[in-house]
């Protein structure tokens, strides 16, 4: 700064009004390097005078200002670099006059907001070719929320480095590992050893972590945080052999755990995974782990391989046949509220089907022996098809695994499905329910062609549509069988204000599109006639094939029409409404998960829940824009699938000539007048010109070509039971609704805290929760985030989290244990804290329960360059 700059800013100083009770104004005026000592004498300011301080003159210098002049203002030179309080003569002058300096660290520090004591000044020296540039100067000032100390600025500076927004540690750590464990090629390590700053980064690793080495790396200190945090929810017996990389002092385990809790539940998920892989292949983590006992390795999280371990061991016991349901379910349910579980997800839902499906077994142990065919309906339809949902579930969860997989893990998780899932569900499950059926039915098809007292299809019209006078809307949805409609269902009952009813009735036989569409159309009688080498089939004469269902709907009520999903999906709102406009009945046909089989069998259980959202957004095209509010949702047939390949003891022969056969499907059989084909049940046809067989259980008739896993026509419950879903949409002003709100209205389950305590005495600690109802039609599911704060709302604890989704009647089975870890802080017994239960959606108003802390030993905070 030149002496005319000097010269201005001092008068401008002078000339600023006085403090309130001062009568003049004393500057002191501190050189330590002697710039201007040879150049005071062109210094004039009006109306003050200078006082050069040399050292030998301070006692009068002090008798000048306190006594023999206390009206003029005075600018005191000071060249001096003691700083020594105990001989400084001016300190009471010092205090109570202004300062200036004229130095650039001086101009820096004034810039950004520092006061001018000796600590600062000289570690703003230290880190001066860091302050040079004006930019990183603007981001120091932006942080700088009152540096005071040594320690304030050191990590101000860092933190300027890294480009992060706080002076946490934890923040300064984690830009540091984030830019790479190779120390030659991390930008952020590199520009510490350029501006100065790397002495103090490792200092604070060692306080914070108690990682310390001469030769200190980045790998290496990621190393001891992973390991120190892991000790303090695995045993360090597990740990064996790398006690370089752990430290045995309790305020760096909590500290450590803390930051890597922080780290694995940030936002930057898969670079964390990547480099918690890279260090666990390193240390040989993954076969250490495997000898673990299970109930050891379900409590710790931090690295990704514990997963891969507690999942090796399941599905090992699972493909050699041996499935503990209980610590199945327990183990998910701990695994799934941590860091890594979405990265393995697929698997930990596949082996929750696995148990589902074993616990459905051991409670029929004693198999499928009904004598009525009524009982075997109406268990299936209220417990048995709960079966075909696990086998569902469990091969959507198999399928993303193929494309999302895990290699540690895709091998074994096929040996779970050929070796347990295929067994059970094929060839205990279909055989054994199929054989029971296929026996129980069998005079009344062969006398009959249905099953007497069940409801039949063909009476759909009739029954639910025919002269009612409201307005109906039906939807038909292709293959959409009764298990996946049940699921609808449920997502209806949750989801919507409405009433929602499944009920079930029989398909016509052979079970296929042609036969099952023309059921539901309006008819008196149904025909068929022979048509380009296969069966057309007639409504009261007319034709039932798609172009013609429109007509046939008219023919009964000319205020009808029938649409496609696919026409009026992509239509504007004011054209598909003017398709409806005066309409008493509209059939809604809708193909998903037949379609799917076109193109590959595997694909239709995916289909099935494509199928489940465009149906319910139909139905919300229907209540919006229609003004609909009673709606059918059904199907023609439902269909068999099966994932393993079939084996020759699958199928069967046909054993009829040619010339007899009208169609052969997978599941069925019709011919002339008189055939006689082995092992195939005999079916009453509803054209007495002709015969049709069906296989029993779910086996295959041989057929050159077309796939057979996924097959529909015969007489399996999966393919017989066709869903009828009513669906009535509950205006706010109706009676039914106001009526019973509360029973219609849908909320969130609540969760509520049933821990008696309310004062912690450790660092880590557990809380018992209790889901207050059980998950049903109008409660659905809810995720809680619980977690500490202090009375300023400041976290001060790791995030646990609860997916409330239990549908137990009995509240013993609605409980959560939750595990806690305070951060590293001091805390004050006299204090209020409070545990937060929030819902993760924020629509809810937080829950706040008060607490206290009073732990014998508590981290205070570091002051890491003391």
């Amino acid at each position: 700064m030149d002496l005319d700059t000097v010269i201005k800013d001092l008068n401008k100083r002078f000339a600023e009004p006085l403090p309130e009770f001062y009568k003049r104004r004393i500057i002191f005026w501190y050189d330590e390097e002697r710039e201007f000592e040879d150049r005071l004498d062109n210094i004039q300011i009006d109306n003050v005078k200078l006082l050069v301080l040399t050292g030998s003159n301070n006692f009068e210098a002090k008798k000048l200002l306190n006594m023999d002049d206390t009206d003029s203002n005075y600018l005191v030179y000071n060249p001096l670099s003691d700083k020594s309080q105990e001989n400084d003569w001016l300190l009471d002058i010092e205090l109570y006059s202004e300062s200036f300096r004229a130095d650039l660290i001086s101009i820096w520090m004034n810039e950004m907001g520092l006061p001018a004591n000796p600590d600062l000044q000289r570690l703003v020296k230290k880190y001066k070719k860091f302050f040079g540039a004006q930019t990183r100067r603007k981001a120091f000032t932006k942080l700088n929320k009152g540096i005071v100390n040594a320690a304030q600025m050191h990590l101000a500076v860092m933190a300027a480095i890294c480009g992060v927004d706080s002076l946490r540690p934890n923040s300064i750590m984690k830009s540091v590992i984030s830019n790479g464990i190779d120390m030659d090629s991390n930008k952020v390590l590199q520009d510490f050893v350029k501006y100065s700053a790397d002495e103090a980064f490792w200092k604070l690793t060692k306080q914070a972590t108690g990682y310390f080495e001469d030769d200190a790396t980045v790998e290496g200190l990621v190393m001891h945080i992973l390991l120190t945090a892991t000790t303090r929810t695995l045993k360090t017996e597990y740990l064996a052999g790398l006690d370089n990389f752990i430290s045995t002092s309790s305020s760096h385990q909590f500290w450590c755990y803390d930051f890597v809790s922080e780290l694995i539940s940030g936002n930057n998920k898969q670079e964390v995974f990547e480099l918690l892989r890279y260090i666990e292949n390193k240390l040989v983590l993954r076969e250490r782990f495997k000898k673990v006992p299970l109930d050891d390795l379900v409590e710790t999280e931090v690295f990704p391989c514990i997963d891969e371990c507690i999942l090796t061991e399941l599905m090992k016991d699972i493909g050699n046949h041996i499935v503990h349901i209980d610590i199945i379910v327990n183990t998910v349910e701990k695994r799934r509220t941590l860091a890594w579980y979405d990265f393995v997800k697929y698997y930990y839902d596949g082996i929750s089907e696995v148990a589902n499906m074993q616990s459905f077994r051991l409670q029929h142990a004693q198999g499928f022996h009904a004598v009525d065919a009524k009982e075997i309906w109406k268990n299936y339809t209220e417990e048995y098809y709960y079966m075909d949902t696990f086998y569902r579930q469990y091969h959507l969860a198999f399928r993303k695994s193929l494309t999302d997989g895990n290699d540690y893990l895709d091998d074994l998780f096929k040996q779970v499905t050929d070796e347990f899932v295929e067994n059970i569900y094929v060839h205990w499950f279909l055989e054994e329910l199929g054989d029971n059926w296929s026996t129980v039915i069998a005079d009344d098809l062969a006398q009959y062609g249905h099953i007497t007292g069940i409801p039949q299809e063909v009476d759909f019209y009739d029954q639910n549509i025919r002269g009612k006078d409201n307005r109906i809307f039906v939807i038909i949805s292709d293959a959409f069988r009764y298990e996946v409609a049940a699921s609808l269902t449920n997502q209806l009952r949750s989801e919507t204000q409405s009433e929602v009813e499944l009920t079930s009735f029989e398909s016509t036989f052979p079970s296929i599109t042609k036969f099952g569409m023309a059921a539901l159309l309006p008819h008196r009688e149904l025909s068929i006639k022979e048509c380009n080498g296969g069966l057309q089939i007639l409504a009261d004469g007319m034709s039932t094939d798609a172009g013609n269902r429109d007509k046939i709907l008219k023919n009964t009520n000319s205020n009808s029409v029938a649409l496609k999903y696919k026409d009026i999906e992509t239509m504007k709102r004011a054209e598909r409404s003017k398709l409806v406009k005066g309409m008493d009945v509209v059939y809604i046909y809708h193909d998903r998960i037949d379609e799917a089989s076109h193109t590959a069998d595997d694909m239709v259980f995916s289909a099935g829940e494509t199928a489940i959202k465009e149906i319910k957004n139909i139905i919300k095209i229907i209540r919006n824009e229609f003004g609909g509010t009673r709606i059918y949702v059904t199907a023609d047939h439902g269909f068999l699938y099966t994932d393993k390949p079939l084996t020759e003891s699958d199928k069967v022969d046909k054993t009829t000539l040619g010339d007899q056969d009208i169609e052969v499907g997978r599941r069925y059989l019709i011919t002339h007048k008189g055939a006689d084909p082995q092992s195939l049940l005999s079916v009453k046809f509803m054209d007495d010109n002709y015969d049709a067989f069906a296989p029993r259980e779910s086996i295959r008739i041989k057929k050159r070509g077309s796939s057979s896993n996924y097959v529909h026509g015969g007489i399996s419950l999966q393919e017989m039971v066709v869903p009828l879903v009513e669906y009535h949409y509950l205006r706010n002003a109706s009676k039914t609704y106001q009526r019973d709100k509360e029973k219609y209205d849908t909320k969130p389950v609540e969760v509520e805290l049933v821990s008696a305590s309310r004062k912690i005495s450790n660092m880590i600690f557990s809380l018992n929760f209790y889901q207050k109802d059980p998950v049903s039609d109008n409660r659905s599911v809810a995720n809680y985030l619980l977690y500490f704060v202090d009375e300023d709302g400041n976290r001060i604890s790791d995030t646990a989290k609860i997916i409330a989704d239990k549908t137990s009647e009995n509240g013993k089975e609605r409980t959560f244990r939750c595990s806690f870890n305070l951060k590293s802080l001091k805390y004050d017994n006299r204090a209020s804290y409070y545990l937060v239960i929030a819902d993760e959606t924020g629509l809810q108003m937080p829950q706040k329960e008060e607490f206290q802390i009073d732990i014998a030993f508590a981290v205070d905070e570091f002051d890491f360059f003391s």
